[in-house]
């Protein structure tokens, strides 16, 4: 039996050069943009409100210089949209000033979408035994190319680690996204398979983990399943432990075997912090909320 294997671009950036460092990772892959792409939709990973510096969130900066090379292999009057939802503790309307993308749409005069706030379409879609219903927006229903710019990150225990598919689970429109936690892992593959998304570009400039640091990754693929197969080895997990990448496979969403092209990704994974201790405290408290069915009492749902 022969496994298919995906290909991801691995590059470093360079004296801060990420439209360079961008470049780099697309054709080590060989992808081009598509000339005729009218609609872009763009998805940074604005989990919270703590600013790029931290880690935690896409820089503002890396999806500027994204911008500055789609439009000029496209053209520069393509039309794109940063997307985002509302969620238990954040709110988009904040998110998109505190972050820096109010700076940034004004500066590349692009639109700031509240996925929250958009109109959709509801779809129900089957992830094993379970049947879940998810508002796919319009905006991004409409997009002819859509790109997906996620963080590698230390998550809860139940999914271990948060890239690119979990970050599209940031694109489900129900702001009470806890509701979902019980069925987390089917959760995130459900919005991925009435979402797809095109492409994948990691901000891996700082990463967050006992520490923060400057990383300098940037990595590409149109695979979301190997792309965050190679995450997890990069953060030191095995993607074979990580449900919803399993999950994600067998629902032909990608595969979790790879081939890694450009830098290795056992460089990145050497500089790779740890988890912090303060966050395995957090899993263990998380863990007991659900387990207690807290979450309604606490406000979280």
């Amino acid at each position: 039996m022969v496994t298919l294997m995906s290909s991801v671009g691995i590059a470093r950036i360079q004296r801060k050069r990420f439209k360079e460092a961008i470049s780099d990772a697309l054709k080590l892959i060989q992808y081009d943009f598509p000339p005729n792409a009218q609609n872009i939709v763009i998805k940074p990973n604005m989990c919270y409100y703590w600013d790029y510096s931290t880690g935690h969130t896409t820089d503002p900066n890396f999806v500027g210089s994204l911008i500055d090379l789609i439009r000029e292999q496209i053209s520069p009057q393509v039309n794109i949209s940063i997307v985002e939802s509302d969620a238990s503790a954040m709110k988009c309307m904040y998110a998109f000033k505190m972050l820096g993308f109010e700076d940034l749409a004004r500066k590349y005069n692009v639109k700031l979408v509240n996925l929250s706030k958009e109109n959709g379409e509801k779809t129900a879609v089957n992830i094993g035994k379970h049947l879940i219903e998810i508002i796919v927006p319009e905006v991004i229903k409409n997009a002819d190319l859509k790109i997906n710019v996620p963080k590698i990150k230390y998550s809860m225990r139940k999914i271990q680690i948060s890239c690119a598919l979990k970050n599209i689970f940031g694109c489900n429109p129900y702001p009470r996204k806890f509701i979902y936690h019980s069925i987390l892992n089917e959760a995130i593959v459900a919005v991925n398979k009435a979402m797809k998304f095109d492409l994948c570009v990691l901000d891996g400039n700082i990463v967050a983990g006992a520490q923060t640091r400057k990383l300098g990754l940037v990595m590409a693929s149109t695979d979301p399943v190997a792309f965050d197969s190679v995450a997890t080895h990069i953060a030191g997990v095995n993607p074979r432990f990580v449900r919803y990448l399993l999950l994600a496979e067998k629902e032909a969403l990608g595969t979790t075997s790879f081939i890694a092209k450009g830098v290795s990704w056992k460089y990145f994974q050497s500089r790779f912090p740890k988890k912090s201790a303060n966050k395995k405290f957090f899993d263990a408290a998380f863990d007991l909320i659900l387990k207690l069915h807290l979450e309604t009492r606490l406000g979280l749902d």
